[in-house]
């Protein structure tokens, strides 16, 4: 009989991986209730070589969510609490004298893992923050001349509290733009919140993930394999003309200061490619780009000053933008 908690290797056929990478999504579910959406969109920014920026008010589960979801993937996890005295070196590491050979040898900071818990990020001064920018972009941390690479897979998940603005430092336009997806963690449905509190009742608690029968169900080999397949889903000329076709017309609003950047397209349509190999899709629609718009493009656009006046979201500013663009047939 097979171990559970060993994950079984899918064959080469792409819909069996494609069914081992699904079942992360239920493996989380035995711990996290009611944020099916937000673990969809991990996977998405996991399959799109991305990271992902989660904003909520305390208590939603955004921490139990991604240490909930490493550990369904079997990947290496650390978690950097961010705060104003947290230093870079505190992130990417630093050099250490070595008083028994007289020289000095790089310490690992904390990047070195596979999935990085950057727990309120926005606590953390500009230069704290940016220490994550290379390891974002090119995977990778240089110190005193020397590029040491990062392991892979690498995603970097960042918490942040909208409400809470004391003693909080705003991304820079540059950082958010690092992050393919930004998720925005709901207070859970009234019969989601009612199975927390059964859970809680029942003895569950937030600290034995794997009392709670969480355990890894893919391996790092699957999800490499995922990520190339899910970067093989064709495309359309249609298709990519109507991404453009979006982007610009952000640039167009007039309620917007700052549209989206190239950077942005091609974001939208890595995501948009993982959600479509996750249904089974061979090439992306309208509708998949349709779908990865908000979360890919909302931390991406600034608003005019007047317009955040009259109360003005980024979010409905792009829903309006997604109805205005001309679809191709």
């Amino acid at each position: 009989m097979t171990d559970p908690a060993t994950p079984q290797q899918p064959s080469d056929d792409p819909a069996a991986l494609r069914e081992a990478m699904n079942r992360v999504r239920l493996e989380v579910g035995k711990a996290v209730v009611g944020q099916d959406g937000t673990v969809t969109g991990l996977l998405i920014a996991l399959l799109s070589r991305g990271h992902v920026l989660l904003e909520g008010v305390p208590g939603v589960a955004k921490t139990l969510l991604v240490r909930s979801f490493s550990r369904a993937l079997g990947l290496d996890t650390k978690r950097i609490q961010f705060t104003p005295d947290l230093m870079p070196g505190d992130v990417s590491g630093s050099l250490v004298y070595d008083a028994r050979t007289g020289e000095f040898e790089f310490r690992e900071g904390p990047v070195f893992t596979n999935i990085v818990l950057a727990d309120e990020i926005n606590r953390t001064p500009p230069k704290t923050q940016a220490a994550l920018l290379e390891a974002m972009e090119e995977r990778q941390v240089s110190t005193d001349g020397v590029t040491r690479p990062l392991p892979e897979p690498f995603l970097v998940a960042a918490t942040q509290n909208p409400v809470e603005h004391e003693g909080t430092y705003t991304l820079p336009e540059a950082q958010l733009d690092r992050f393919l997806l930004k998720l925005v963690v709901e207070v859970p449905a009234r019969e989601a919140e009612i199975d927390v509190l059964r859970r809680h009742a029942d003895g569950f608690t937030a600290r034995d993930l794997a009392g709670a029968g969480v355990s890894a169900v893919v391996t790092a080999d699957d999800i490499r394999a995922a990520q190339r397949a899910a970067a093989s889903v064709t495309v359309t000329d249609d298709v990519l003309a109507y991404v453009v076709d979006l982007a610009r017309a952000t640039r167009q609003s007039p309620s917007v200061q700052l549209g989206v950047s190239p950077r942005a397209s091609t974001a939208l349509l890595s995501a948009a490619k993982a959600w479509a190999w996750l249904g089974g899709y061979p090439a992306i629609t309208p509708d998949h780009v349709q779908t990865m718009l908000v979360p890919v493009w909302r931390h991406r656009i600034r608003l005019r000053p007047e317009a955040e006046i009259e109360g003005v979201s980024g979010d409905a500013i792009l829903r309006s933008v997604l109805q205005q663009t001309r679809v191709p047939i």
